[in-house]
């Protein structure tokens, strides 16, 4: 009988996939060696992977909260100490109010998070941590801004240049401001890019919503730094908003201009709050601030004569001859009456089109009782006054100018007491000899830089 062989049946392989059926609210995953593996219940899962998300944002912002505590993370510490101390201390201040008011919220988002149990939990605590880093980055929003303000403070020539610079500044709302018993904003200069000055006003919410600008910041542009009478003209947007001059102001150039037609004069409504600073600039520094003015806006054909829809700035065009009304109105014939000649002369309205010419044309023959408007009507934000009864323009007339040079003599740019008696004053007459000298300038701007470096420096 033949043997038949029978082969042992082959040993079956362990499947190890797919998994045996899972336990309720169990599941299972792949391991990379390919076994499964078993895991707890997704809600706790889920909890745990976001909490452990949460608690790394938690950690970083509320590092970038102390962060902002530090000063010298904006600014570096040399240029702090330049500051005036009453200035330095504001802007400290101000930083640090509003680390005091993140600090709290960064300390219960951790209580918060320790305190969740469920993942709808945790996910509320995820959306405060959201909600903080959005604060924090409104409040170095803030801070940087600040921070290179003060860090254009490089070198101590410049460094007493725009001190100087913050003196004067104040010096110019002094007249208005404390007469009608307001508060005198501290004011932080800087240097920057650019053809115009611009500012920050004391006193309007910054990007964080719960500060308020502690000082006035007040931009001057680098080839305006030894003319700067465009510091004044941004003194006098803080003025006008302080006092809440802008508004009474458009409808009184509004009155001025209707003759003109009510398109032209709602035009000239519109352009108050520049035109407010520019009297204000006027009135302290009178035909300087007008150069100088020119000297910027003086562009191309097409520049000078558009009118930008929503624009608060009149065009250049009439803005240059508003100023030489102004001259003319306080000072009679003068050097004002050739710029004007020129201007006209450059900018000639044949060659603009019908359709941006129309207003410019209508306007020239309001310029007159505009420039009597701005600085000889009374106004109930001056609590019955003009403003040329705070600062008389007709004391920095160029004969005025000069007879203060002539009584003070050498000593006018080397004397401490003429530097705190008539700051001003000086300013106009130093910027009104470079309008007047031109290519030959150079000896009185060497004499008013230093004049400037030594008044930043002695604060």
């Amino acid at each position: 009988m033949v043997d038949v062989l029978r082969l042992a049946p082959r040993a079956q392989p362990v499947e190890t996939w797919p998994p045996p059926p899972p336990r309720p609210g169990w599941h299972y995953e792949r391991s990379e060696q390919g076994e499964a593996v078993e895991y707890g219940p997704p809600a706790e899962r889920d909890v745990a992977a976001l909490r452990t998300q949460a608690a790394r944002q938690i950690a970083h912002w509320t590092a970038a909260v102390e962060g902002l505590a530090r000063p010298d993370n904006f600014a570096a510490p040399a240029a702090w100490e330049s500051l005036e101390h009453r200035l330095g201390l504001a802007l400290r201040t101000e930083l640090q109010r509003a680390v005091d008011r993140l600090r709290p919220r960064a300390r219960s988002l951790a209580t918060a998070l320790a305190a969740a149990r469920t993942a709808d939990q945790v996910q509320d605590v995820r959306r405060a941590v959201v909600a903080l880093r959005h604060e924090v980055q409104q409040v170095e929003t803030v801070a940087d801004f600040y921070g290179d303000a003060v860090n254009s403070r490089t070198g101590h020539r410049l460094t007493a240049l725009l001190g100087a610079c913050d003196l004067l500044a104040v010096r110019s709302m002094e007249p208005v401001l404390v007469p009608l018993g307001q508060p005198v904003p501290r004011v932080l200069t800087y240097v920057d890019k650019g053809m115009g000055a611009s500012i920050l006003r004391a006193g309007v919410r910054l990007w964080d919503p719960a500060a308020i600008s502690p000082v006035a910041a007040v931009k001057i542009t680098r080839h305006n730094l030894l003319r700067p009478t465009a510091l004044i003209h941004e003194t006098g947007h803080q003025v006008a908003f302080q006092l809440g001059w802008n508004g009474e102001l458009a409808r009184t150039l509004h009155a001025a201009a209707a003759a003109a037609g009510t398109a032209v004069a709602d035009e000239w409504a519109g352009w108050a709050q520049e035109i407010a600073a520019d009297a204000f600039a006027f009135a302290h520094t009178g035909y300087a601030a007008l150069a100088a003015l020119h000297d910027v806006i003086a562009g191309p054909p097409r520049n000078v004569t558009t009118i930008l829809p929503g624009d608060p700035h009149p065009p250049a065009y009439l803005r240059v001859l508003l100023g030489t009304a102004m001259c003319r109105d306080w000072y009679g014939a003068g050097p004002w009456d050739d710029m004007e000649l020129a201007w006209l002369r450059s900018y000639p309205l044949d060659e603009v089109p019908r359709h941006r010419r129309d207003v410019l044309e209508r306007s020239v023959p309001v310029l007159a009782p505009l420039a009597r408007a701005c600085l000889r009507r009374a106004a109930t934000a001056f609590r019955g006054r003009a403003l040329a009864s705070f600062m008389d323009p007709g004391r920095v007339s160029p004969r005025e100018l000069d007879a203060l040079a002539g009584r003070a003599g050498p000593a006018l740019h080397t004397s401490d007491y003429w530097a705190d008696a008539e700051p001003l004053r000086i300013l106009a007459l130093s910027c009104l000899r470079m309008a007047q000298e031109g290519p030959g300038s150079d000896r009185t701007r060497t004499e008013f830089e230093n004049w400037m470096t030594a008044l930043g420096r002695r604060g």
